[in-house]
């Protein structure tokens, strides 16, 4: 008798898991970063810290915590240290001083010039073609929105 394909579907299988999928992509993807963004002398988290300054900024610490997905846990040293490179200023909200305010210093602006070149080396890493791209990038923040959901 043969098998169907559910009994032969093992969930503890390290390849069934979307999580190990996931995760096994941002730890490759990361270490791609890594010699790119050494050139700017930046990390990851402060690489995408400056993208979401360049588009809007000023951003309270919150706001800039609430779109990178980070808690203040992570975002004060960050800030701290980019702010001893040159990148950024924190100052309080002159409404309400309880909001530290987070903006870019004119260093900071001017690395977005040479940070334009990340995504088009990035881009070569990735064997997708732009249509592929963007549904994976669909799926990724659906499910980014569904596990948020919980």
């Amino acid at each position: 008798m043969s098998k169907t394909a559910n009994e032969t579907f093992d969930p503890l299988n390290l390849d069934n898991q979307l999580c190990f999928a996931l995760y096994a992509c941002s730890h490759e993807v990361m270490r791609r970063y890594t010699p790119l963004l050494a050139e700017l002398d930046l990390t990851y988290t402060q690489y995408i810290a400056m993208m979401a300054l360049w588009e809007s900024e000023p951003l309270s610490v919150k706001e800039l915590g609430e779109r990178l997905k980070l808690d203040s846990g992570t975002l004060t040293p960050m800030l701290k240290k980019m702010e001893a490179k040159g990148l950024v200023s924190r100052c309080r909200d002159a409404k309400d001083e309880r909001r530290l305010v987070v903006s870019l210093t004119d260093k900071g602006r001017n690395l977005r010039e040479s940070a334009l070149r990340v995504p088009m080396e990035m881009g070569k890493c990735v064997d997708l073609e732009p249509d592929e791209a963007q549904e994976l990038q669909r799926l990724l923040h659906k499910v980014l929105s569904s596990v948020e959901d919980i």
